[in-house]
């Protein structure tokens, strides 16, 4: 009897055991940064002090949450990573041949995948290409094939495993690049519109892989931006509407944190997140599965963006890395000139401005042309007055654009400033009015409504802009700066930046309504270097500079454009009441 009992009960001991086997819950951990622009060590660079975000302090907490998560931690990045800080020009351009830090950070964080983003496209064959090559992780792009072979140029899709837990990332990045890039930066590559990709490549996906958790790693923002009949820049929200099977979607590229829960047309809840930029904060996701007989039952997915600016630094990762920062820190540090007066981007929204003009005039004496476009590619930078350093070229020119010369017609020329100002300005119906087209931000401030980058003025020619006339009529155009006639009908050269001679910001396609097709054509020159290259020298040959507006163009009527532009300067940049929309 005895020994019947212990048979009995030893079967119930397996039976139980092998229920709790069948039966399991799994809790995984997902991290994701996107948009890090260079931004590796907690310090600025650029402006020479402590920076609040940075993977210094990300990598802390990945670490802590490793050791509670181990194996079952999941680390993507969405990104633009390869440009911003002069960290990332120095390795991809002054010391091309040194293993590139963006793929060092990456390794020595332990990421288990990558998205490329339009800013590492940007940087050229040569770096991306290089940097694909050195790091550990995959990096993804199903919507980039290659034109010679029709294949995919990038892996489309990872499978990682966790516990037993089949995990597919699909990577995808805005297919709006051809429109912002010259095509010798991304030749051989086709971009294909994300929509359309993720449809194909979710179902190959489930078929092929049976993954229980299907992830979308999206350069692209959640909606808006450049639309054509060929795509949408920023198509993270239309998928997770549209396209079903994805349990989790993080994207970035707007640089604007969200947490949202959508609702697609087949599968039910998406749990959408993007983290903004400048590695200040972290997408944290929990994704809880349960098991039974082997296969997944049901699934919990919650999460959150976390803010990390104040989180600690990982001493190791710096201690590490100490190395490469002291090399940027010479680099930056080096003199090449001196300025006698402050210039600021503000100044350039009201009116000729030092900072523009010098970019203008740099553009017109290095190119012979006729005229200049040019904006302020940073909300609020300035340069200030003593010695000039290679950090401080940074916030003079913030991207590596080239400059080019299009042929343009004087209409044309004149509706592209009539497209640029009506971004800029607002119609004022009274002395009391706005001047700027403003709008205000979640903390009751005010900021420009349009992305400032896109308010092109224009040297070379002498115009005014009627701020009490509507979208289409504001640009008077009065004469060559030379004295000339300006004549409608007649050809220009128009020195530009190759953002914008490619048709970025859409001042030339939709404003000028020159067709995206005829730009190539329409291009006469471009420079071998980047601009902030040809600026560094310019100062360097001077040695003592003192840049002054040229007085140009003004808003008109000035009985009621002098006091708006002291009201409306007030809202943009009185005490810290700033808000930057410097995305792209």
């Amino acid at each position: 009897m005895n020994k019947l009992v212990i048979i009995a009960y030893l079967m119930l001991c397996c039976q139980y055991t092998t229920m709790r086997a069948e039966n399991k819950t799994i809790e995984i951990r997902v991290l994701q940064t996107s948009d890090v622009h260079g931004c590796f060590f907690p310090y600025d660079f650029i402006n020479r002090e402590p920076a609040e975000g940075s993977l210094a302090r990300i990598s802390t907490y990945v670490k802590k949450l490793r050791s509670t998560y181990g194996g079952r931690l999941v680390l993507l990045d969405n990104g633009d990573i390869l440009q911003g800080q002069p960290t990332c020009y120095y390795c991809n351009y002054v010391k091309p041949d040194m293993p590139n830090v963006a793929a060092s950070v990456v390794n020595y964080m332990g990421y288990d995948a990558q998205t490329i983003g339009n800013h590492d496209i940007e940087t050229g064959h040569d770096v991306y290409d290089k940097w694909i090559s050195e790091v550990n992780c995959p990096v993804l792009g199903a919507n980039m094939t290659d034109t010679s072979t029709g294949k995919p140029y990038l892996k489309p899709y990872t499978i990682l495993e966790r516990d037993g837990i089949r995990i597919a990332v699909i990577g995808l990045t805005t297919p709006a690049i051809p429109n912002w890039l010259n095509e010798r930066l991304w030749s051989g590559i086709h971009f294909e519109d994300m929509t359309q990709s993720a449809r194909q490549w979710i179902e190959r996906v489930k078929k092929e892989e049976q993954p229980d958790i299907i992830i979308g790693l999206f350069h692209s923002g959640r909606d808006g931006g450049i639309t054509t009949g060929q795509y949408e820049e920023n198509a993270a929200l239309r998928i997770a509407m549209e396209v079903a099977g994805f349990d989790l979607i993080l994207y970035g590229h707007d640089h604007r944190s969200n947490k949202e829960s959508v609702t697609n047309i087949e599968s039910g809840k998406v749990l959408c997140l993007n983290p903004s930029s400048n590695a200040e904060y972290v997408c944290d996701a929990t994704i809880t599965v349960t098991t039974a007989d082997g296969k997944v039952v049901k699934k919990e997915i919650t999460g959150d963006v976390h803010d990390i600016r104040q989180q600690a630094v990982d001493n190791d990762f710096i201690e590490h890395f100490q190395s490469d920062i002291d090399s940027v820190n010479a680099f930056v540090d080096r003199k090449i000139g001196t300025f006698k007066s402050t210039i600021r981007t503000r100044d350039s929204y009201f009116g000729n401005s030092a900072f523009c003009d010098f970019i203008h005039n740099l553009q017109l004496r290095i190119t012979k042309a006729d005229i200049s476009f040019n904006a302020p590619l940073a909300f609020d930078a300035g340069i200030e007055a003593g010695d000039v350093r290679v950090s401080d070229m940074f916030n003079l020119y913030k991207y590596e654009n080239q400059i080019c010369v299009l042929r343009m017609t004087g209409k044309e020329i004149h509706d592209y400033l009539e497209m640029s100002y009506a971004l800029w300005t607002n119609r004022m119906t009274s002395p009391t009015d706005h001047i700027m087209l403003l709008e205000r931000d979640e903390h009751g401030g005010y900021g420009f409504k349009n992305l400032a980058f896109n308010f092109d003025s224009a040297a070379g020619i002498d115009y005014e802009v009627d701020v009490t006339q509507p979208e289409g009529r504001k640009v008077k155009i009065i004469r060559m700066s030379d004295g000339r006639p300006f004549d409608e009908t007649a050809w220009y050269d128009v020195a530009m930046n190759s953002y914008r001679g490619n048709g970025g910001g859409e001042l030339l396609t939709k404003g000028a309504g020159i067709p995206h097709d005829s730009l190539k054509g329409r291009t006469a020159y471009e420079s071998e270097r980047d601009q902030r290259y040809y600026l560094m020298k310019e100062i360097e040959a001077a040695g003592t500079m003192d840049p002054q507006p040229n007085s140009n163009w003004r808003f008109v009527p000035d009985n009621w454009t002098r006091q708006a532009i002291i009201r409306d300067k007030e809202l943009l940049f009185g005490g810290k009441n700033k808000t930057m929309k410097q995305q792209r």
